[in-house]
């Protein structure tokens, strides 16, 4: 949620912010609702001081005047009450119009965020490693799987419809052998702590991060009203809603592999082939919870444990810096983290980190303590770290064989049980 009282000093910021991110102008209508709150609010508090002064008046002439001066005054009285529940209701009426308005409005991009319209604008921070070559046309990974009989996209389309996937056998162990290298690579050597959450969540915790309410259609909804987590970062970010931390506390790096769950309303034809864009995948999320001056900091750091993964699995990449048109609604920053698949001949996102400022505290009311100071809101960062089902895409392109088999790359071997070669 933006904060009003910097529209209020700034509105211009906030036009070049949604100009930037492709919205329209809407400091205008920010401002006039504020003003008739704050109108409103003025109008109550003037009321409610007049009931409280007639309420003691007329307990004052209890007993002292006539009956129809005393009637009189009762109707004086109910006249106050009446107009002060109209105005009530009117700036009820004007906060909730606002705060509708608000809770649709992205997060403003950082002052060094690159300005852009679309994708085509965004920009190339670095490479790692090299492209592999091969001395045979490389094949994509639904293609090689299928033909050893171990990815059964049809039964799953009979299942659960489109979209879905079975895994059978070592390669389903291949990418559960991938999720918990993950996790143990980033507990181990860069310090998060794992964490088991729920993958069902109420409507409070959508809301803080930013899933509602602008992109209900996004996610699945149960007929309970929990919403099915379209990435751990839901759960994660939750955890310090409503809470005001010790500044010692800070700062707090928290990561759990989960199911996640989105409907992918608006991918109709992308993408369509193989594993790629699933409605129910695994991912490896990387939640941060800082002060405002490590945010900056701590962006750096998780992308770079992001890609610690790709650099150990031997995987080449590029990190890309989205610009203004790209960024996802919370994010006021974001670094994409792009894999090379040699099948598609193309690179293709398998992590996205992000800082967020204060924007999803603000909606969860997550605060710290500095020291001697009161209490402030918390800056947020999340990340992939991670896809898993997208990393073993890549692991299956990258390392496959002139045979039509798949060397498993060394680091995962302690976690196949003796198995090194997929389709052999």
């Amino acid at each position: 949620m933006l904060n009003i009282k910097q529209i209020r000093a700034e509105p211009e910021k906030l036009d070049e912010a949604l100009k930037a991110r492709g919205k329209e102008a809407c400091s205008a209508q920010v401002l006039a609702l504020d003003a008739e709150i704050r109108k409103l609010t003025a109008a109550a508090q003037l009321l409610e001081e007049q009931k409280n002064a007639f309420a003691k008046s007329m307990a004052s002439q209890q007993g002292r005047g006539d009956a129809a001066s005393m009637e009189d005054l009762a109707r004086k009285g109910k006249a106050i009450r009446e107009e002060l529940a109209s105005v009530a209701e009117g700036l009820e009426a004007k906060r909730h119009q606002l705060d509708a308005l608000l809770q649709t409005l992205p997060n403003m991009p950082a002052e060094d965020a690159v300005v852009g319209p679309d994708e085509t604008a965004n920009k190339e921070v670095r490479q790692w490693g090299s492209k592999p070559t091969f001395s045979f046309e490389p094949k994509e990974h639904h293609v090689l799987a299928e033909g050893w009989g171990l990815l059964d996209l049809s039964t799953a389309a009979e299942l659960s419809g489109a979209r879905f996937s079975i895994l059978r056998g070592p390669l389903a162990r291949l990418e559960r052998a991938i999720g918990q290298f993950m996790l143990d690579t980033h507990t181990a050597e860069s310090g998060y702590t794992e964490m088991f959450v729920p993958v069902l969540v109420n409507e409070g915790c959508m809301f803080g991060t930013g899933q509602l309410p602008k992109f209900a259609e996004d996610s699945f909804q149960t007929t309970e009203g929990h919403w099915l987590i379209p990435t751990a970062e839901v759960s994660l970010t939750n955890l310090v809603r409503g809470k005001i931390l010790e500044e010692a506390d800070l700062p707090i790096r928290v990561t759990a592999l989960t199911p996640c769950f989105r409907s992918e309303a608006g991918a109709a034809g992308r993408d369509i082939k193989g594993m790629f864009r699933q409605r129910q995948f695994e991912k490896v999320e990387l939640v941060s919870i800082v002060a405002p001056q490590q945010e900056e900091a701590e962006h750096e750091r998780m992308t770079a444990s992001a890609e610690k993964i790709l650099q150990k699995l031997g995987l080449h990449y590029r990190v890309m810096e989205l610009c203004t048109g790209d960024m996802g609604f919370s994010a006021r920053k974001t670094y994409d983290l792009e894999v090379w698949l040699p099948g598609q001949n193309t690179y293709r996102e398998i992590s996205s980190c992000s800082r967020c400022g204060d924007f999803q505290a603000r909606r969860m009311n997550a605060r710290y303590r500095p020291k001697g100071g009161k209490p402030e809101f918390v800056c947020t960062l999340n990340g992939s770290g991670l896809a898993v089902g997208r990393t073993l895409i890549a692991v299956l392109e990258n390392y496959q064989q002139s045979d039509g088999t798949v060397r498993i790359p060394d680091v995962l071997l302690p976690y196949m049980g003796g198995v090194k070669i997929l389709g052999a």
